[in-house]
């Protein structure tokens, strides 16, 4: 079994991953492509935590490079062994995947909150968050929508990007518990490295 191959994998799709967020939490604050929401404050509280920005996307950076360039990484000598390096490598990843697991456990969290308690929209009562209180049921209940009248389609807009960045997150939280076992297998089974040549021992 190729671990580091198998890292380099994870690391890639992390990548895109990390795009991914950075793009759809940016979305979040223009609806209908418009800048003066976000310039007057008259949008959810949770778009302001960065977690797609920063939780989910570059935070998520470090443990995605990291896992590409393991399968380079030709680290032989650490700790003053010449058949370590590449355990030290793969084991060193998993510190690695736990910041991404907190990275991408932050995104589903404050993405499951605001996905809860609904956006701030333009009511009969002024700019109010309408849904706060309804525990999640609007999702569902669609005529409950058209108390809000501005901005436009706010609705399926802001559960559209948030329902994307918990999606992502939660694929990219898989990703990182994926590689937590990788990086304990690789750890352990290791590689002998030589100056001409490596191998597994498992």
């Amino acid at each position: 079994m190729c671990y580091e191959k198998c890292a380099k994998g994870i690391g890639y799709n992390l990548l895109a991953l990390a795009v991914l967020c950075i793009v759809a939490n940016i979305l979040l604050y223009f609806p209908n492509g418009e800048t003066t929401y976000a310039s007057n404050n008259q949008l959810t509280n949770y778009v302001w935590y960065f977690h797609g920005i920063v939780g989910a996307g570059l935070l998520m950076l470090l443990p995605a490079n990291v896992f590409i360039g393991l399968e380079h990484e030709d680290c032989c000598g650490c700790c003053g062994h010449a058949t370590c390096g590449k355990r030290c490598a793969m084991l060193s990843s998993i510190l690695a995947a736990l910041i991404g697991l907190a990275g991408s456990g932050y995104c589903i969290i404050i993405s499951a909150l605001a996905l809860v308690k609904g956006p701030k929209c333009n009511t009969a009562d002024g700019w109010t968050e309408p849904f706060i209180n309804t525990n999640g049921r609007y999702l569902t209940d669609y005529s409950s929508w058209s108390q809000c009248t501005e901005p436009k389609h706010i609705l399926e807009w802001n559960i559209t990007l948030f329902s994307i960045l918990l999606g992502m997150a939660g694929i990219e939280f898989i990703l990182c518990c994926i590689q937590i076992v990788n990086g304990l297998i690789g750890g352990i089974c290791g590689y002998c490295c030589t100056s001409s040549q490596q191998s597994y021992v498992c």
